[in-house]
């Protein structure tokens, strides 16, 4: 069974830094292409950040350009999210998500669409919230 554990949301204020964590069991990360979604309330999912280890291709929405950082670290089998120079409008649900062959932009901008549904895997959530 393909299954992630996220770790690291809380809260944070503006200007500042969280590293969100998400270790895959069942499968190996390095076949997939993986990403980060989020969902603040009252609105729907978006695709902050893809990565396609195959290509190394990058996907980051505009909105977290320059301040977020997608990596993966294969030997533990876990994906990261790092995040700089919070805002408030950063606050929502993250979840990790792996979809095996997908490109990076269609999974990040197609996939939320979908959401869980169109994954692979889909983690749990973790809370980020971004308030003074």
């Amino acid at each position: 069974q393909l299954q992630f554990v996220e770790s690291g949301g809380g809260l944070v204020q503006p200007g500042g830094s969280l590293r969100l964590s998400c270790a895959a069991s069942g499968f190996t990360l390095d076949r997939y292409t993986i990403g980060w979604f989020r969902q603040a309330p009252g609105k729907e999912h978006e695709g902050v950040s893809c990565f396609r280890n195959t290509t190394s291709n990058t996907y980051y929405a505009d909105s977290v350009k320059g301040r977020f950082t997608i990596s993966i670290d294969n030997a533990k089998n876990t994906l990261y999210l790092q995040m700089n120079s919070l805002k408030p409008e950063d606050t929502a649900v993250y979840y990790c998500a792996a979809l095996l062959g997908s490109a990076v932009q269609a999974m990040c901008i197609q996939g939320a669409l979908l959401a869980a549904h169109g994954m692979d895997a889909w983690g749990q959530g973790t809370q980020v919230t971004v308030s003074s």
